[in-house]
C-alpha cells in the first residue's frame, strides 16, 4: 500500500478540531455587520497584549505591514540605515527599504541562523535608527548583546517575531525584547488566521497611539490625517478566529516541542545523525518550532529535497537565495561572499513537516524517505 503523504503543514487539523467554534466566530462577525476594526478587533488587541506580556498590542492587515508600521512608528525614514540579518523572510529588509531607509546585512550566527550580535555592533553608524533582531524558525536572538549595543547608540529595536509566537528568552516572551515587535498571523505561523493578518506590540502608549493612526492612513480623528499613513487595517473576521486561537497557543507550542524532540531522537538513533543537523536551541531560550530546520551537505539538498517531494512528503527550503544578493537589493552593492553564514546556510538548509498535530508515524515516515535517500546514494558511490 502506498504510504498517505505527509504535508509539510496541515492547517486544515486546527479548522477541524475547532470548526463549531471558528464557524460561529464567523458567523458573529458577519452578523454585526462590522467587518473592519471595531469591537472584536478590541477585544482580540487586550487579549493578544496579555498573551504576550506587553502593554499595548495592535492589530494590522499582515505580518509585513507590521513590520512597515513599527519601523515608521519609530521614526524610520529616509537617509536612516537599519541592519537586519541576510538570511530571513524577504519583508525583514524590504519593509526597509519601502519606507526610504537603507537595509544594513549584518551576518547571522552559523550556530543558531540567527542574527550574529558581534556583527550587529560592527556595522552601527550615525545613520543608524534600528536593528531588527529576527527571531527565526522559532528561537528568539541573543537579545542581551543587542540590546545592549543598541541602547549604547540610542538604537531602536524592533523585533520580527514573525515566525517566534510565544518564543521566550530570559523567561520573557518574545515582543517585548525590544521597543516594539511584529508578528504575523499568516495561516502557517504559530498562532494564524484564515487569511493574512498581523499584530505589533510595545509597552509605549506613545507609540501604541501612532501604530493605530497609522494603520488607519494616519488618522487619529476620522477624516483629519496626522501622518501620511497606510490602509493596514485587521478585519474584525481574522480577529474573531484569531480569538477562537489564542487560547489554544499553549498547547500547540508544548505539542511542536514534543514533534521537535521526536525528531531529535530519531536522528539521533538512526544512521542520519551527522547527516542531518539542527540548528542549536540555547539553553536560555524556548524555542517553539514554527519550522523544523535541518541542514544537510550542501551537494545533497537539492536532490534530497526532490527526492522527499517524489515521496510526496511536505519540504521546503528557508532560504534560497541570501537577501544581499536578491535582484532588487543589487543597489546596495553586495556581493557573493559578503555574509559567509548565510550564504551557508542558503545552501544546506531545509524543512522537514511541522506542525502541531503531527504524529509519530508520519515523523517515522519522513525519515523513512530521508534514510532511504540516503541508502540510495551510498549504493551509488559504491
Amino acid at each position: 500500500m502506498t504510504p498517505a503523504p505527509v504535508p509539510l503543514c496541515d492547517i486544515q487539523a486546527q479548522y477541524k478540531a475547532l470548526q463549531p467554534q471558528i464557524d460561529a466566530a464567523v458567523l458573529r462577525v458577519l452578523g454585526t455587520g462590522q467587518a473592519i476594526l471595531g469591537p472584536e478587533v478590541e477585544a482580540f488587541e487586550k487579549e493578544a497584549a496579555a498573551s504576550t506580556g506587553a502593554a499595548f498590542a495592535v492589530g494590522c492587515s499582515s505580518g509585513t505591514d507590521a513590520l512597515v508600521l513599527a519601523l515608521h512608528a519609530v521614526g524610520v525614514g529616509p537617509g536612516d540605515e537599519v541592519i537586519v540579518p541576510p538570511f530571513t523572510f524577504f519583508a525583514t529588509a524590504s519593509a526597509v527599504a519601502r519606507l526610504g531607509a537603507k537595509p544594513v546585512f549584518a551576518d547571522i550566527d552559523p550556530v543558531t541562523f540567527n542574527l550574529d550580535p558581534s556583527q550587529v555592533a560592527a556595522r552601527i553608524t550615525d545613520k543608524t535608527r534600528a536593528v531588527i533582531p529576527v527571531h527565526l524558525f522559532g528561537q528568539c536572538c541573543d537579545m542581551g548583546p543587542i540590546r545592549r549595543v543598541a541602547a549604547d547608540n540610542a538604537v531602536y529595536v524592533v523585533e520580527d517575531a514573525a515566525q517566534s509566537q510565544g518564543a521566550e528568552y530570559g523567561g520573557v516572551q518574545c515582543g517585548t525584547l525590544g521597543e516594539i515587535a511584529a508578528f504575523s498571523f499568516y495561516p502557517t505561523k504559530n498562532l494564524g488566521a484564515v487569511g493574512d493578518a498581523g499584530m505589533v506590540t510595545t509597552n509605549s502608549p506613545e507609540l501604541a497611539a501612532r501604530l493605530k493612526a497609522l494603520r488607519v492612513h494616519g488618522s487619529e480623528v476620522k477624516y483629519f490625517h496626522k501622518y501620511l499613513g497606510y490602509n493596514m487595517r485587521l478585519d474584525a473576521l481574522q480577529a474573531a478566529v484569531l480569538r477562537v486561537k489564542l487560547p489554544h497557543v499553549p498547547g500547540w507550542l508544548a505539542a511542536r516541542e514534543a514533534a521537535a524532540k521526536r525528531y531529535d531522537a530519531m536522528i539521533e538513533a538512526t544512521q542520519l545523525h551527522g547527516f542531518l543537523r539542527r540548528p542549536a536551541a540555547r539553553p536560555d531560550r524556548r524555542h517553539v518550532f514554527n519550522q523544523y530546520v535541518v541542514r544537510v551537505p550542501a551537494a545533497h539538498r537539492d536532490s534530497l529535497v526532490q527526492h522527499l517531494k517524489d515521496s510526496k512528503v511536505g519540504v521546503e527550503i528557508y532560504y534560497p537565495l541570501s537577501l544581499h544578493l536578491q535582484e532588487c537589493f543589487a543597489y546596495l552593492g553586495y556581493r557573493a561572499g559578503d555574509f559567509p553564514a548565510a550564504e551557508a546556510a542558503t545552501r544546506e538548509v531545509l524543512a522537514l513537516p511541522m506542525f502541531p498535530e503531527i504524529t509519530e508515524a508520519q515523523q517515522a515516515r519522513v525519515l523513512d524517505v530521508v534514510a532511504g535517500y540516503l541508502r540510495g546514494r551510498l549504493r551509488t558511490a559504491a
